[in-house]
């Protein structure tokens, strides 16, 4: 693979009427200053220098405000940002821990927009003849806008359609049914591959993986977003990432760490990244929001954290205790600062705890719950702001298969075992001290989930004697839940675990997103929340649009 990481550029770049602010993901340097409109032969890296709005914009739709990491992992079941005693916080993030949420909720604005915002920009840019003429810049361009609409596809099913950007005064664009929404996506990353088949993977750029990615997941998600039962998109979304496993120029990291340093350029498991950097691209704020103020001392950082986001203390005790993604994911336990001496705060030692009293009743003292590490905290900086996301990576092309042949049975000579010794092989990396632990069998997978589901809190304050709320739910009633266990352990805090709980159901027909309660969230079987509103100021200013039901 070739891949490209030197330091951002504003581009001042003119040429065509089009004048390029930003930068883009092509981080190869080449600057220009007079270059002629006529008699010049402009190459797709010449055309890509323009695409800087469309990249910017989609760093927002992943790390704007309350952007796409918290939409899956705020409603879900392993990450929270509860009521900080002392702090704040709260808020709308509780309403989407307990699924009150409302078409006011902060989250599904940014989504909603900042999607828009980025198909509006491709949308754009394809209009130019210059990208007309250039196959491989549109079909980047396609890619991109293809993949901000299965966002919104899978957050909120009913929504607009437009691949324009020049229309009539007036225009106000209509819901698209879902079934042509899928449809239009996937053929839309269908023509991508033919364009982008044998071109060389750069990182950062939209490309023939990239594309497959996106189909598997459309695949393997049909069925819970339609409500049907048909094995065959299984088998499509198989066909997908055995392509990528067979044929693409990726290999798993050696570390489960890897693809999730700031810069993730070498790593040779990313399929597609969303590319930061800490000087002109920066917006990963995950490490403010997770970690405590004191927590600037362990990494000399620029400033104090926000102390927001911690673990669910149940997701916190399912793991095992010789697998090492518990101390690449989170931080728990007295921190020491970089002399290695502990931090003190109002006299005490930092000491992030497994437990955390609730939500928001009375909420969480300052120093409660595990918190998440797994992006790199580059010490001198802003903690993540720069680091890069990885979107698709090869450890998910693999998973997506051995869900696929668990559901399926057998499928391309291929059965249930080829699904254990892959979930078998992934677990390798982190049981290295202890390596028969990572061996999983059929039956682990297609059996109970470990996780303790139920309501529990605690709504004593502080020093007061506990008064415990529990109820035992357990995970013996998950579908597939050994399987759902391994998804989390693995892809905990990567716009993952909200699609997979929806695709899981309990043996009673329910998702386990709806029916299952976890920590202060009792579960309520409402399908409806299983889609988002639509946000109240999009729905105001476009007549054409229909709110989703269940938010009248």
């Amino acid at each position: 693979m070739k891949f490209f990481k030197n330091t951002y550029k504003f581009i001042a770049l003119l040429f065509v009427g089009l004048i390029c602010f930003n930068s883009c993901t092509d981080l190869k340097e080449e600057l220009y200053s007079e270059i002629p409109s006529e008699g010049y032969d402009f190459s797709d890296n010449d055309i890509r220098a323009m695409f800087g709005p469309a990249y910017k914009n989609l760093r927002l739709l992943y790390w704007g405000w309350n952007g796409t990491f918290d939409i899956y992992e705020e409603s879900s079941d392993l990450i929270m940002t509860p009521l900080r005693i002392g702090v704040g916080w709260g808020d709308l993030y509780v309403t989407m821990h307990k699924h009150t949420y409302t078409n006011q909720t902060g989250h599904f604005w940014t989504i909603w927009n900042q999607a828009y915002s980025t198909i509006t920009s491709c949308n754009q840019l394809l209009e130019r003849d210059l990208v007309k003429k250039a196959p491989l810049s549109s079909a980047e361009l396609r890619g991109i806008r293809g993949l901000s609409y299965y966002l919104l596809l899978d957050n909120f099913r009913n929504v607009p359609l437009d691949t324009l950007f020049t229309h009539k005064p007036g225009f106000l664009p209509e819901q698209e049914d879902p079934q042509k929404m899928f449809e239009f996506i996937e053929s839309e990353m269908k023509d991508i591959k033919e364009v982008l088949k044998g071109k060389e993977v750069v990182y950062g750029q939209f490309n023939y993986y990239a594309a497959s990615m996106v189909l598997a997941k459309m695949y393997l998600n049909y069925n819970a977003w339609f409500g049907t039962n048909d094995n065959t998109y299984y088998q499509k979304a198989y066909d997908e990432v055995n392509d990528i496993i067979k044929n693409g120029p990726f290999t798993l990291s050696s570390s489960y760490t890897d693809p999730f340093k700031a810069d993730g350029s070498a790593c040779s498991e990313t399929i597609y990244a969303i590319v930061y950097d800490f000087v002109h691209a920066g917006g990963n704020y995950l490490s403010n929001k997770c970690l405590h103020g004191g927590s600037k001392a362990t990494f000399n950082l620029k400033a104090a954290p926000w102390n927001g986001s911690c673990a669910i203390p149940q997701f916190i005790q399912t793991y095992d205790q010789d697998d090492s993604r518990f101390s690449d994911t989170w931080l728990i336990g007295v921190q020491k600062d970089i002399s290695g001496s502990d931090i003190i705060i109002e006299g005490v030692p930092l000491n992030y705890t497994q437990s955390v009293h609730s939500i928001d009743n009375p909420g969480a003292y300052q120093m409660e719950g595990a918190r998440f590490h797994k992006y790199e905290i580059v010490a001198g900086e802003e903690g993540t702001a720069g680091d890069d996301v990885p979107f698709f990576r090869l450890t998910d092309a693999y998973m997506i298969k051995a869900e696929c042949l668990l559901r399926l049975g057998s499928y391309n000579g291929e059965g249930e075992q080829v699904a254990a010794n892959i979930v078998s092989m992934i677990r390798g990396r982190a049981f290295k001290a202890n390596p028969e632990k990572a061996v999983r069998t059929v039956a682990d997978l297609k059996g109970p989930s470990v996780y303790l589901y139920g309501h529990q809190e605690n709504t004593a304050q502080e020093g007061e004697v506990d008064n415990l709320i529990v109820t035992n739910e357990g995970g013996a009633d998950i579908e597939f839940g050994g399987f759902l266990d391994d998804l989390a352990w693995e892809f905990v805090g990567e716009h993952h675990r909200r699609q997979d709980l929806i695709r899981f159901k309990l043996t009673s027909g329910s998702s386990v997103y709806i029916g299952k309660s976890c920590f202060c969230r009792d579960a309520h079987f409402d399908v409806t929340k299983e889609i988002f509103p639509i946000p109240k100021d999009f729905l105001e200013s476009n007549s054409k649009l229909v709110q989703n039901p269940g938010y009248n």
